[in-house]
């Protein structure tokens, strides 16, 4: 199982950014992608989630409005589209999946125990 997160970068404030998340090892048509995102000093956080299977969207009250996630079975990867970017949103960006059955979606880590490397989203005010 392998997690390949891209596409940060620095935006000014307003701006846009999409994430991706290409998996291998595994089939997102089964299973759930979460996006998370620590700020320098504090504790990660969940910010968006999705299960193909079921359709299981989760979004974290601070990116409503804001952010869309969504899934390429054919490509085997997520996105995390992200406008109206604000300072408070400068993080680096996780995603991480979860191999056990059921259904829905969590923006909690548990129970996220695979995880792919960060991308760093930096917004400049």
């Amino acid at each position: 199982v392998q997690l390949q997160a891209s596409g940060g970068g620095l935006v000014h404030t307003g701006g846009s950014l999409t994430l991706s998340c290409a998996a291998s090892g595994f089939s997102l048509a089964s299973y759930a992608i979460g996006w998370f995102r620590q700020a320098p000093g504090r504790e990660r956080e969940g910010v968006s989630c999705i299960r193909t299977s079921d359709g299981s969207i989760v979004r974290a009250d601070s990116v409503k409005g804001r952010f869309t996630i969504s899934s390429d079975i054919a490509k085997n990867t997520v996105y995390l589209q992200m406008n109206s970017l604000k300072p408070e949103d400068t993080a680096v960006h996780y995603c991480a999946t979860y191999l056990g059955s059921g259904s829905g979606c969590y923006v909690n880590m548990h129970p996220y125990d695979y995880w792919g490397q960060g991308t760093l989203v930096t917004v400049s005010s």
